[in-house]
């Protein structure tokens, strides 16, 4: 674990910004190739790319912030220096940049249901390659495990408790990278067969939520949040039930729309 991969004075460049960044430009470059096949300019999609990535860090953080002073975290914790570096709730980066991305489509009079699912398809392979960001800060870690492919950590400097210091771990932010790149392969499978612009988009959302559902199970960082005093509806748990809804939604008004434009 590399929590800081290299200090400039006193300044540490921590590991997980640089996979962050390198997780944007993967994601770039494959909505850049998708949109092309799909008649859309490279420059639409640089524009639309960087206007979701500015709304999901702020997006993000905005989530972050609520569930810590939802658990009652003191306004000194919530609004510290450690929270202005901290990656943020994933989730909420989606949805803040899922809105942004419908705004700045409108803008550019781009074609919202081939630009979304260009965007949909490339989202999970920037997550991807963040989560292993996750896995070298030591943040989103995992519940106690006792099977072979358990990890410890031991970098005092990462996010992950003192108390874990050495427990082995579910490799959790590994189950969400490999997720991530199963959705993504996914996407790019059924991209060859969808009926209608927008459908792949909404399937992102669908399958994001499942594979939430499902691993949070695994998930041992309480700071994430619980909510209504139910441990089983942790934050995650929350937004996926979101993403499923907001998914099968978009795919019915998708559907829709394509079915008034044919007709």
């Amino acid at each position: 674990m590399h929590p800081v991969l290299i200090r400039i004075g006193s300044f540490p460049l921590g590991t997980y910004g640089l996979m962050l960044a390198l997780g944007f430009m993967a994601a770039l470059w494959l909505a850049k190739h998708l949109g092309r096949q799909d008649g859309l300019s490279a420059d639409a999609m640089v524009d639309l790319s960087l206007t979701v990535l500015i709304a999901g860090i702020l997006g993000s953080k905005l989530l972050m912030v609520v569930v810590d002073m939802v658990n009652g975290a003191p306004l000194s914790q919530v609004f510290s220096l450690g929270t202005l570096r901290a990656g943020g709730a994933v989730h909420g980066g989606v949805l803040a940049g899922g809105a942004a991305f419908l705004w700045r489509a409108r803008k550019l009079r781009v074609h919202m249901g081939r630009a979304f699912d260009a965007a949909a398809n490339a989202v999970p392979l920037g997550q991807a390659i963040g989560r292993l960001g996750c896995l070298a800060a030591g943040c989103c870690y995992g519940a106690a495990c006792n099977m072979p492919w358990a990890i410890t950590f031991h970098n005092h400097e990462a996010s992950i408790p003192s108390d874990k210091i050495g427990d082995p771990l579910h490799p959790s932010q590994v189950y969400f990278a490999l997720s991530n790149l199963a959705i993504m392969a996914a996407l790019l499978f059924f991209r060859r067969f969808r009926k209608f612009p927008g459908q792949v988009g909404s399937l992102y959302f669908i399958l994001e939520g499942c594979c939430r559902l499902v691993l949070e199970t695994w998930r041992g960082d309480a700071d994430r949040g619980f909510w209504f005093n139910i441990q089983w509806l942790s934050t995650g748990r929350a937004t996926a039930l979101v993403f499923i809804l907001i998914g099968a939604a978009l795919w019915a008004w998708s559907a829709r729309a394509a079915k008034r434009a044919g007709s």
